[in-house]
């Protein structure tokens, strides 16, 4: 068995190390209207943020493992092939980030790809002809939905793609490679938030759906609907069982059966497994687990996964097993297919591991020591302290050393939504339902989680430290559900909480500030109907509201701060206000658009606040409330929003493009 270590040690040496640090640093000096003294900035690139190759799918193909990109530029598939264990071939895709869907034609013949966008407008499907992989993948349509997030080929070779975009129901699409259209098949359930499942078969398209992302309110539950491929109809068929469970997440036709997955959320998953011919008649199992997807069968069993791991569901006993073998943590899994007693398992740390059901072992080989090409990767959250700068990506955090310049991966399952660093230990937020994780760099061993919180209260999204009453506060969303929370976990003692709603039962906790023992939190509920932007005050150990206000911005709060006396806030879309904590009035607003375009992170450090856009790092004037730009055109190469920390000596850490830098401003007296 070929284990990966814990920790991934392919260190980088950024520039050269500490001399070529110093060649690559920039010092600037700007003296704003009125301030006493110029400030000085000196910014240092530390090379790329968080290398890897980083996945979102997998489908075998004959011999070989086809395997889709995740955040990187460009998005590509690269072809692993099983029996030499080598990536043997790629293409790169001329639009989009990540490739969540892959499906092959019956004849093996044609892999198509969808990608997920920033925006929409290029094509978002693309085809690649396995029988000359040193051809690139051409585009060929753009379905009307700007995320593929999943397809299927029926056997007469026309191509079905489910996806979405926020604030719009999505729609079944029909790709007809005779004639090269794409035809939107319509729309069967308009309160749905996204669209993960679609499966066809000759005479029918399965299409499965529900509140992804955004929620709660009117937003459906499950929804699986049949359409007849030739009264171009849709009829509902969801199991009654399923209608609770927020989402459909997987389906397969298996044998004579539909195989269903769902995404758990106040409730475990569940599996369904339904017959063709009656699809009234089904057996549904709950499972342990928060998704149930990539379903592949050999003789009675069908097997899925789940986030601990694979399992395996007997169509003769009807139970279902937890698959054992000798081998790692498979993190989040993209990818599960059989071949000759074997199941070959895409891991999204980055491996293929193959494991042999009668031996119980695997071979685990790691997909960039076989070729497949590392780049840098679109960065989560940032933190620094105790000579370190860590970055979060999915499946993994960066850790640079500050001294010596050596970048090492750590695995930790999900993606690190914000972090903090207590006394030289890293404290995350870890995306999806994955609570808190630490990682103390002194005692060598790998990152923990040490505090867990409701499944539904899944999306940490900003972390922040109140000194009094010696506490890390994150500020949570619930994709599900809708609404929030605000989760506190005490370092020394291990002891946790959690205040769901605090805001209301539609807004979540987008920014967290704590001052004298108050946590600020700010609203927001970005797709959904009612309020947003409210600002609420309250006791982070008991929860209790002190008091609210409405900054009266349109949009919701992307972050807050605290300097003395005054809240800083600024709303999505560039809306600054500034509140006076002692009188609990806005006494200076202003429109940031400009260098501040959608959204965005606060910090105070060395007597100011800075913030960070997609665009530009910027200071405010503690005076005046002036906002001047630090590093204007900083592009930075974020996922989930741009974010900005400093360590203990005030030095301020973001993305520059996809390179972390380091600044170290001298704000003006």
């Amino acid at each position: 068995m070929n284990e990966p270590p814990i920790l991934d040690r392919r260190h980088l040496l950024r520039l050269g190390g500490a001399a070529a640090l110093a060649a690559a640093t920039v010092t600037t000096t700007a003296a704003p209207a009125g301030a006493a003294s110029p400030s000085r900035t000196k910014i240092t690139d530390l090379g790329p943020g968080i290398v890897q190759f980083s996945l979102m799918s997998g489908v075998l193909v004959g011999d070989t493992v086809y395997i889709g990109s995740r955040n990187l530029d460009p998005a590509r598939v690269v072809g692993f092939h099983l029996p030499t264990r080598k990536v043997v071939s790629r293409t790169d895709l001329s639009a989009g980030y990540a490739v969540q869907a892959l499906a092959a034609d019956p004849s093996g013949r044609y892999l198509y790809a969808g990608v997920l966008q920033q925006k929409a407008g290029p094509p978002n499907l693309f085809r690649w002809d396995l029988t000359a992989t040193g051809t690139a993948a051409e585009a060929v349509g753009t379905i009307g939905d700007r995320d593929i997030r999943d397809l299927s080929v029926a056997p007469d070779g026309k191509v079905y793609a489910v996806g979405g975009v926020p604030g719009t129901a999505p729609a079944l699409w029909e790709y007809d490679p005779a004639t090269g259209q794409v035809a939107g098949l319509g729309v069967p359930d308009p309160n749905a938030t996204l669209a993960r499942a679609v499966v066809a078969t000759e005479t029918t398209v399965f299409f499965g759906a529900g509140s992804v992302l955004t929620g709660g309110g009117g937003a459906s539950k499950a929804s699986l609907f049949a359409f007849d491929r030739g009264a171009r109809t849709f009829t509902s068929v969801v199991p009654a069982e399923l209608e609770k469970d927020p989402s459909l997440r997987e389906l397969a036709v298996i044998g004579d059966h539909l195989v269903v997955g769902t995404s758990g959320s106040t409730e475990p998953a569940k599996l369904a497994v339904m017959d063709l011919a009656d699809l009234s008649s089904y057996t549904v199992l709950p499972t342990s687990g928060k998704t149930v997807k990539m379903f592949t069968a050999n003789g009675d069993h069908i097997y899925f996964a789940t986030e601990s791991g694979v399992h395996a569901y007997s169509t003769t006993s009807k139970t279902i097993a937890a698959v054992e073998f000798d081998g790692p943590d498979l993190g989040e899994i993209w990818g599960v297919d059989h071949v000759d007693g074997r199941l070959a398992v895409v891991s999204g740390y980055g491996f293929v591991a193959e494991i042999d059901l009668a031996a119980r072992t695997s071979v685990v080989t790691d997909l960039g020591e076989a070729g497949a090409p590392a780049d840098p990767q679109l960065g989560m959250g940032i933190a620094a302290g105790g000579g370190y700068v860590y970055l979060g990506g999915t499946g993994a955090l960066a850790r640079h050393d500050l001294r010596t310049g050596e970048v090492v991966n750590l695995r930790v399952p999900g993606e690190a939504k914000d972090a903090e660093v207590l006394g030289g230990v890293l404290y995350t937020g870890q995306y999806s339902a994955e609570g808190v994780w630490a990682y103390d760099p002194a005692d060598g061993g790998p990152p923990r989680q040490v505090a867990g919180f409701p499944a539904e209260q899944n999306r940490p999204l900003d972390v922040c430290w109140d000194d009094v009453h010696r506490l890390l506060l994150v500020g949570a969303q619930s994709d599900t559900e809708g609404g929030g929370s605000l989760w506190t976990y005490h370092p020394k003692t291990g002891r946790s909480a959690i205040h769901v709603n605090p805001i209301d039962d539609l807004q979540l906790v987008r920014a967290v500030a704590a001052k004298d023992g108050v946590a600020y939190l700010g609203g927001d509920n970005p797709y959904s109907q009612g309020p947003r932007g409210t600002l609420v005050a309250c006791d982070p150990v008991t929860g209790r509201e002190l008091w609210r206000l409405d900054p009266q911005q349109p949009r919701g709060v992307a972050a807050l701060a605290v300097l003395g006396r005054h809240l800083y806030g600024l709303a999505r879309q560039g809306g600054f206000f500034v509140v006076d904590l002692r009188t609990r009035r806005i006494v200076h607003t202003a429109d940031l658009s400009g260098i501040c375009p959608g959204f965005a992170a606060l910090v105070t450090n060395r007597g100011a606040v800075y913030g960070v856009s997609d665009t530009t790092v910027f200071r405010f004037d503690r005076r005046t409330f002036a906002a001047s730009a630090v590093i204007a055109g900083s592009d930075g190469g974020w996922f989930s929003g741009p974010h900005l920390n400093a360590d203990e000596r005030g030095r301020l850490y973001t993305l520059r493009g996809r390179n972390l830098v380091q600044i170290d401003d001298v704000p003006p007296r």
